[in-house]
């Protein structure tokens, strides 16, 4: 599969994430506050929980419910209550637009 537009760079703000839905695939946008662009499974692995809604800091995304932080780059969680990752997808930025692959997983 090749990579889809995702949203536009200027939709998301430093330390936000924004959910999108790929080919089914529940996926996080982040831009952390280093200015970097991530995408990480929207999903909680402690829980049914939207990661998108949770926050920002640094290179974290921390579920608002039970407060598991997931590292933006490798997936792992860094905190308890959550002990499995969460999945890690590549990103292209291209024209001012993000474009990610749901189906290639960089990290699990």
């Amino acid at each position: 599969m090749t990579a889809q537009r995702a949203c536009a760079v200027a939709e998301l703000g430093v330390g936000t994430a924004q959910r999108v839905v790929l080919d089914g695939v529940a996926i996080a946008v982040v831009i952390d506050s280093a200015g970097a662009v991530h995408a990480i499974g929207d999903v909680c692995t402690h829980g049914d929980i939207s990661l998108s809604e949770g926050f920002v800091e640094d290179d974290t995304l921390e579920c608002w419910a039970h407060g598991s932080k997931f590292e933006l780059t490798t997936g792992k969680p860094l905190t308890l209550p959550a002990y499995e990752p969460v999945p890690v997808f590549a990103v292209e930025i291209r024209d001012g637009d993000v474009y990610i692959d749901p189906s290639t997983k960089l990290a699990v």
